[in-house]
C-alpha cells in the first residue's frame, strides 16, 4: 500500500516571524483534512505553494482559540465562501471544535468578513461541535477528539488510524496529561510540541508558557514505545540548524524516528 502524506503548512510557535504557525493536513485520495490554519493568510500563499486545493478542502479542526491556530480559519472561512459563491466548490465545509470555539469562530467572521460570506455559516459552511472523547468518521478516517487537559484554554486533539493501519495522535500545542494515555498509547505517530531545546530552557522558558522541550516531548514518546515523533510548534532563532540540533538532543532520551519538518515539506506516513 501506498504511503499516505502529512502535508506539514507551518511549524513554528505563535510568536515566529521566520516561520509559519504550525498547522498540517492529511490527505486522503484527492481530499485533505487540515488541522488549524495558522495566525494570517499567510496559509493561501502555503497552500498554493504546496498545489492544495481549496476545493478540495472539506473538513477543518480547529484545536484552541490561540491566535496562531484560529485567525487563519477566517481566512479559509472566506475563501470557501467567495469560492462557493462563484459554483467553483461543490458541497459543503465542514469545520470541527469544541463548543467553546464556535461562538468564537463565528464572532471573528462575523466581525472581520463581508456579509455575503459570513452568511455561508450555518447554510454551507457548518460549524460542528466535538466533545470530548467522540468519533467522526472523517473522509475515510475514524477520527476520535479528545481534551487535552489543556492548564491555559480549553484545547482538544485527536487520534485515528490511517488506511495503512498505522495510528497518528495530535497531542495538541501543550505537554502531554497522563490522563490522555488511552488516547496516545499504542500510536505508531505521534505530533508533539517542542517548543526549544532542553539545553536552552533558560533562554526560552518553555516551562513558564507550559510548553514541552525536546528531551521532554521524546522521553514521552520513549516511555509509551511510539516508534515515530514529529517535532513542532518550536522557536525560529535558527531554522537552518533546527533539524540537526532537535535531533541531536532527542536521540540522547528516544530510540525511535524524529521527524524535525520545515514548514512547506511532506512526511510519508
Amino acid at each position: 500500500m501506498n504511503s499516505e502524506l502529512l502535508y506539514v503548512f507551518g511549524t513554528g510557535n505563535a510568536t515566529v516571524t521566520n516561520l509559519y504557525n504550525t498547522c498540517f493536513a492529511l490527505r486522503d485520495g484527492d481530499e485533505y483534512f487540515m488541522v488549524d490554519a495558522g495566525g494570517g493568510n499567510g496559509i493561501l500563499k502555503i497552500l498554493d505553494n504546496m498545489q492544495v486545493p481549496l476545493e478540495h478542502i472539506h473538513h477543518i479542526f480547529v484545536t484552541h482559540a490561540h491566535t496562531d491556530h484560529v485567525l487563519g480559519i477566517v481566512w479559509m472561512v472566506r475563501m470557501i465562501a467567495t469560492k462557493m459563491k462563484k459554483d467553483q466548490y461543490v458541497g459543503d465545509a465542514y469545520i470541527y471544535c469544541h463548543s467553546e470555539l464556535i461562538e468564537t469562530i463565528r464572532t471573528l467572521c462575523r466581525l472581520t468578513i463581508q456579509d455575503k460570506f459570513y452568511n455561508m455559516i450555518g447554510n454551507r459552511i457548518h460549524l460542528e461541535e466535538v466533545k470530548d472523547g467522540e468519533t467522526r468518521h472523517i473522509l475515510s478516517y475514524d477520527v476520535t477528539f479528545f481534551d487535552i487537559h489543556s492548564t491555559k484554554l480549553k484545547q482538544f486533539g485527536f487520534t485515528l488510524t490511517l488506511n495503512n493501519g498505522r495510528k497518528l495522535t495530535c497531542a495538541g500545542d501543550e505537554p502531554y496529561n497522563p490522563v490522555c494515555e488511552k488516547y496516545v498509547r499504542g500510536s505508531d505517530w505521534l505530533l508533539h510540541e517542542a517548543f526549544c531545546l532542553y539545553a536552552e530552557r533558560d533562554i526560552w522558558k518553555p516551562y513558564e508558557k507550559h510548553h514541552s522541550t525536546v528531551k521532554d516531548a521524546c522521553e514521552l514518546a520513549e516511555s509509551l514505545g511510539i516508534p515515530n515523533l514529529v517535532l513542532w510548534h518550536t522557536e525560529d532563532s535558527n531554522v537552518a540548524g533546527r533539524e540537526r540540533l532537535y535531533k541531536s538532543e532527542g536521540k540522547r532520551y528516544y530510540s525511535g524516528n524524529i521527524y524535525v519538518p520545515d514548514d512547506e515539506s511532506l512526511i510519508a506516513l
